[in-house]
């Protein structure tokens, strides 16, 4: 569980980044929309699965309210996701 967790933060990660540094400037600079649609439905999907498992995560640990919080706050802010896989997740195991 906890390595499926740390997958999905670093891809989640990766995907926001992909977003906001790839697809956008390609949407509104180039005039290439398409590829936003595709990094959108695949972050989308991503962010959802890390918000998932994190919850799942949250209730198989036991852990403190402000634990949850960091980790669902992480995933609105870039390099939120590998600070907290760096952090966290690593060394719960």
């Amino acid at each position: 569980m906890l390595l499926l967790f740390r997958i999905t933060a670093i891809l989640e990660g990766l995907s926001y980044l992909a977003l906001f540094a790839f697809s956008m400037p390609l949407k509104y600079w180039a005039g290439l929309p398409q590829y936003n649609i595709y990094v959108g439905y695949a972050h989308g999907f991503l962010f959802l699965a890390y918000i998932t498992l994190a919850v799942v995560f949250f209730l198989e640990k036991n852990q403190k309210w402000d634990q949850l919080v960091r980790l669902i706050l992480a995933s609105l802010l870039p390099f939120g996701t590998f600070y907290i896989e760096e952090r966290y997740l690593r060394t719960t195991e």
